[in-house]
């Protein structure tokens, strides 16, 4: 109890210390806004000099000083996130952001008994801040001097001898974990032994309470991780590694570290695509920790396409179907076949030099067939169906032999064109006959049973076709229903537009409005949302969890990289997709001949050995001869077995084995189901408090709790053909306890383990 309450005193001690920093930071940043406040008043002054040149420099001082300002303000909150201590550099060279230049230490700088003094102390955020002496209290994340703050390691150190990673909420420091990367080294900081908080910060990270966000992880990189983050962009990088090696903070921290090393090539946007939505809130505060809002777009599975919302799954017999490369061609009659539908008009009757012209449906099949002939999107062809339309009702007009001069001809034809496709009568049948087709539409007309049964034809069996009818009915759009649509938009095309003409604005005609008013900058905020409005394909792909990606998402996610590098993160141990060797191929199908780099993470930093050891037995069944990765510490508890009794009160059960674990644990308890379970869940946990969370099994990827409760594994085994795999990732989820309650399904012994997971 002693030792605990010293620790907590120099973690309190610690805290205290980086926030009188960051008082000082922010003392500093409000005299800066003044200084620019006062800059822009007294550009106003020089205003009413009224010489050209008063205005000119007028002009300049307020685009510079509104410019300033609105950084300023953008980045005032939430922006100082790391620390390094360094040794004393080769030589005192300074750069122009106040820090020495030197990346190796002086040949002095440690000393024969292994001891140090830290000679510069640099903390890392947002923007770049220096004192009144032009000392930097704050480096720019960009900047060289923060370089190591990202590169460093055990393995090759450089002159950093601590890394922390400061956690605070506005102006408030909430916590500090430190990272030794010389721990051979005693270090003293100003005549006192340099004090580390947490055990390394990467175990601290994983001994520590969890919120439901993953923040400031950077100093959870190792040297194998490190590897990988900075290994060369070109081509792909494919990255394995079983539960808790770190893939997901490898593929964020790549992702900074790519803008990091090349911000131009990479300013056309990197991609992180991850699983779930649960996985995207858990890692979207990594990178704008390290101020990438602007470039870094994370999305789900179920969000990627823009103007879908999708966190519904599909039972599993219907993903298969849908996730499958046979519904490329389904979607593809489906495309063609959604023009046809009830409504479709059967006759075309126009008015034309004198007479009434008719196409009967006979007429209009062969020219639809004839326009579909070909292999463009369907509304693109829309120009071609509206000419062919207009070829067969001139035919009947009998124009067609009146004039032998070619000139004469081609006039008399375009005179007809003109007059008959402005009329109502031939606009209201074109809309009609061929109406301007979105995704959505035909999604819909798929869920006409015999419809799709014609599409359908030769591709999916009649239960199958059954199956998607009867799922696309439902309200609501699925994960696997987004790469539907976005197949479905390829294979439409989206009809060329005319440009807008700009409105007239009178006040175009004045001039002086902006030298009254500072240049307003875009927030990062901003700058972000409109970058992804416009963005459909970007310089990097990240893909996580990527052994779960379907055929169809990985064609989705494909399209969007089709110019990129790419990183490639997963484990196949933990892939929840029933046929991992068409996933393969459509995979490769998407990268292309992009040539390969592999590397492998072999570390379980998350699990203790007691529950690693524990999932391991699952793997056997799941994938004999899959070795699991190395687990590195023990905390000597096992396990814990509940049973339900057959007629028992499963609801209660979980409910009180959740109750004992938030009592067991200072964090997150995570309890997870089969996925039709999750609704009836979430009611019986309702009232504990937002420490605990109730998920589906395929939410559980990638996701890790300070304890977690597996109800029922035999169900999670038996919901999928993947089932075994997915009950594996359920079991690695946690950091410190893990508690099994077996049913009767799970044929318990009577120590209450379930039959799947005895020696």
């Amino acid at each position: 109890m002693a030792a605990q309450e010293a620790v907590d005193t120099v973690r309190d001690r610690e805290i205290g210390v980086e926030q009188e920093h960051l008082d000082q930071v922010y003392r500093r940043l409000e005299e800066k806004i003044h200084e620019a406040e006062f800059l822009m008043n007294d550009a106003a002054q020089k205003g009413h000099v009224g010489t050209p040149g008063a205005l000119a420099e007028r002009d300049a001082q307020v685009f510079r000083a509104g410019i300033h300002l609105n950084r300023l303000n953008n980045e005032f909150e939430d922006f100082l996130f790391g620390r390094i201590d360094l040794l004393e550099g080769k030589d005192g060279v300074k750069g122009p952001d106040g820090a020495y230049t030197s990346v190796e230490p002086a040949d002095d700088a440690i000393r024969p008994d292994n001891t140090a003094d830290i000679g510069e102390t640099l903390h890392i955020g947002r923007i770049g801040v220096l004192d009144a002496d032009y000392s930097p209290l704050v480096i720019d994340w960009r900047a060289p001097a923060a370089a190591p703050f990202y590169r460093s390691t055990p393995v090759e150190p450089g002159r950093v001898v601590r890394r922390r990673v400061i956690r605070s909420k506005g102006r408030k420091v909430l916590g500090v974990e430190d990272d030794l990367m010389r721990p051979e080294l005693k270090a003293s900081l100003g005549g006192a032994e340099l004090p580390v908080i947490g055990d390394g910060a990467l175990m601290a990270a994983l001994g520590q309470a969890r919120s439901h966000t993953m923040r400031d992880i950077v100093s959870s990189i190792q040297a194998e991780q490190d590897l990988v983050i900075r290994a060369p962009a070109a081509s792909v990088t494919y990255v394995e590694g079983g539960p808790g090696t770190g893939k997901t903070a490898v593929a964020l921290h790549r992702a900074a570290y790519l803008l990091y090393q090349d911000r131009r090539r990479y300013a056309g946007g990197i991609l992180i695509v991850s699983p779930t939505p649960l996985l995207v809130s858990y890692t979207e505060g990594v990178l704008p920790s390290l101020g990438e809002e602007g470039q870094v777009a994370i999305r789900a599975l179920g969000n990627l396409v823009d103007g879908a919302e999708a966190d519904a799954y599909d039972e599993p017999a219907v993903s298969r179907i849908k996730g499958s490369s046979r519904m490329l061609a389904v979607l593809r009659k489906a495309a063609r076949g959604a023009l046809e539908g009830p409504d479709t008009p059967k006759l075309l009757r126009v008015v034309a030099f004198g007479r009434r012209l008719e196409l009967e449906e006979g007429e209009l099949r062969r020219i639809r067939q004839n326009v579909l002939s070909g292999t463009a999107p369907v509304n693109l062809l829309r120009p071609r169906a509206r000419r062919l339309l207009l070829d067969a009702l001139y035919a009947r007009s009998g124009a067609a032999g009146r004039h032998s001069d070619p000139e004469l001809a081609a006039e008399l034809r375009s005179s007809f064109d003109e007059d008959v496709s402005t009329e109502d009568s031939f606009t209201g049948f074109l809309d009609a006959w061929w109406p301007e087709l979105v995704p959505r539409r035909v999604l819909d007309a798929m869920a006409d049973e015999k419809r799709l049964g014609r599409w359908a034809r030769r591709v999916l069996n009649p239960g199958e076709v059954r199956r998607i009818a009867r799922s696309l009915r439902r309200p609501g759009l699925s994960v696997h229903d987004v790469a539907l649509l976005d197949e479905l938009h390829t294979l439409l095309g989206a009809p060329a537009r005319p440009k807008r003409k700009r409105e007239y604005d009178p006040l175009d005609q004045l001039t002086g409005l902006e030298e009254l008013m500072p240049v307003r900058e875009e927030t990062q905020r901003e700058r972000a949302e409109r970058l992804a409005a416009e963005r459909t394909e970007y310089a990097h792909v990240i893909v996580d969890e990527a052994q779960d990606l379907t055929p169809m998402q990985w064609r989705m996610v494909g399209r969007r990289g089709r110019h990129a590098t790419w990183t490639i993160v997963g484990d196949p141990a933990q892939s929840s997709w029933s046929d991992p060797d068409e996933a393969a191929a459509a995979r490769d199908e998407a990268l292309g001949s992009r040539p390969r780099r592999r590397f492998e993470l072999t570390v379980n930093y998350r699990n203790p050995a007691e529950i690693a050891e524990l999932a391991a037995k699952v793997l056997a069944l799941a994938m004999p001869g899959k070795e699991s990765p190395r687990a590195v510490r023990s905390t000597g508890v096992e396990p814990r077995f509940v049973a339900v009794a057959k007629g028992g009160d499963l609801a209660g059960t979980v409910r009180s084995e959740a109750e004992r674990l938030l009592a067991e644990v200072e964090g997150t308890v995570g309890v997870v189901v089969a996925m039709d379970r999750r609704a009836e869940a979430a009611r019986w946990l309702d009232g504990l408090g937002d420490r605990v969370v109730a998920l589906g099994s395929l939410e559980a990827k990638g996701l890790e709790y300070d304890a977690t409760l597996v109800v029922a594994p035999a169900e999670i085994a038996d919901e999928s053909p993947a089932g075994l795999r997915v009950l594996y990732v359920a079991l690695t989820r946690s950091t410190q306890a893990l508690t099994v309650l077996a049913g009767e399904r799970d044929l318990p012994d009577a120590a209450g383990v379930p039959d799947l997971l005895r020696d």
